[in-house]
Parts: structure tokens; sequence; C-alpha cells
């Protein structure tokens, strides 16, 4: 297991301090209704929509718009939205992910396919990238919980994969399948986590100086500023230096 992670995770930071909140509430909704539609409305029963709920609290996503979007699924007329990945290169070369959820396939393939042309990449065929990253899950504690040892001796108990801390939380990544047996194992020994949920995780990263890695971040706000898309995962690298400039 790893014990911290040596680049800061710059596109998930960014993307969560510019996003608009009312675009942020908006996207947790849908997924609340997705995962309400699919595997029904009773989040003890159903583990997507327990994660949904979870996180949609994380970001003080208010009661009665979640309660609004469990009882929207249960409605003849509402939305269907079909869950799609679209994978590519981006500047630098940098593999692509995007997650989306829609109601018009051709509009967001249209908008994505436009974003990846602009800022000089290439979107591909569905596995064009997946395989350079691993389908995992992702449990995010704030620092609070306890020292950078005793979250990775939980996380080993918990039966999760690997552990990173930062400057800013501490990220337990475990599998797939397992991501709810490991969520209750670290609850019973941390507490309620700040967030959990699934994630693409790199296998290789791929090095980007200043402006390559400027050109990706601009490309990045523009597929989340985009309403169907949920979420971007890419295999950048970066020094501490280029990150500082990025926030800077």
């Amino acid at each position: 297991m790893a014990g911290h992670s040596q680049f800061k995770n710059i596109m998930h930071r960014k993307g969560a301090q510019d996003a608009k909140r009312s675009k942020v509430f908006a996207k947790l909704a849908r997924e609340i209704t997705v995962a309400a539609k699919i595997g029904g409305s009773d989040p003890a029963m159903n583990a997507r929509l327990r994660l949904a709920i979870l996180n949609a609290r994380a970001e003080n996503l208010p009661k009665d718009n979640v309660d609004r979007a469990i009882k929207k699924a249960a409605g003849n007329d509402g939305e269907n939205y079909d869950e799609v990945r679209y994978e590519g290169y981006g500047p630098g070369g940098t593999a692509v992910i995007v997650e989306a959820l829609t109601d018009n396939r051709n509009r967001t393939a249209s908008v994505v396919r436009s974003v990846f042309t602009k800022a000089g990449g290439a979107m591909g065929e569905t596995g064009s990238v997946g395989f350079m990253f691993d389908r995992l899950g992702e449990v995010t504690y704030p620092l609070a919980a306890g020292s950078a040892d005793a979250v990775l001796e939980a996380a080993i108990e918990a039966g999760a994969d690997d552990c990173e801390t930062d400057e800013e939380s501490h990220v337990i990544y475990c599998a797939f399948e397992s991501v709810g047996e490991v969520t209750k194992a670290l609850e019973a020994s941390l507490g309620a986590a700040a967030s959990v949920k699934f994630t693409w995780r790199p296998k290789t990263t791929s090095p980007l100086d200043f402006d390559k890695a400027q050109s990706l971040m601009k490309m990045i706000d523009l597929l989340e500023d985009d309403d169907d898309v949920q979420h971007v995962y890419t295999n950048m690298e970066i020094s501490d230096e280029v990150a500082a400039k990025l926030e800077g």
C-alpha cells in the first residue's frame, strides 16, 4: 500500500471549486434518480442509491432535493437517462475517460467530441484507453479521522487495496465489487466517510509540462460544464512546481 500521494489531484479539486453549486446539485440529483430507477427507492436495498445519497449529503444537497430525486424515479413521465462512457486522448497524449448520464446520446457525444477536438485531442472508441485504468471504489476521510498509519491499518483490516494520505485527506481504494463491505468495515473503525464513490484510477501516468497541463485543465472544465457529464478522469501527472503554477 502507498502511504502518501506524490501528486496533488488538481483535476478533481479544481473542478469542485469552480463548479456552480446549482449545476453540482443537478448532477447529484440526476445520479440519485438513475440509481433509484435501476435498483429501487430503498437505500437499504440499493447500494448505488446509498452511495449517491451519501455523496449528495457531502455536497450539502438539501434533503428535499434528495427526496424529490428519488420520487422522480418512480414517475413514468420523467426523463430516461442512459449511462454512457467516452474515452480518448487529450493534450500531451493523456488518457481521458468521461462518464455521462444523458437523455440524448447524439447531443452528448457531439459535445464531448467537440471538446476533445478543440483541445487538440481525439475521442476514440469505448475501451480505447479504459485498459489503462483500474475500476475501483474510493472512500475518502478527512485528516481528522486519524493519523496516516492509523487509517492505513484500518484500511488493511477492512480489506482495502491501497491508502494514500496527502495534506487534505485520506483516500482509500478497494475493489469495485467490495466497496459496500469495505465502507461498512471502515465506518465501524473510523466513522462515516466524507465520500464514497466509484473511480477510474490510472495504472500508469502521463507527465505534463505547464502548457499541456493548462490545456488539459481547460478541456476538463469544458467537459464538466456540460450538464450531461458526471465525471472526468485522466492519467495526468504533474510536478509540484506545475501544480503550484496551475493553482496560482
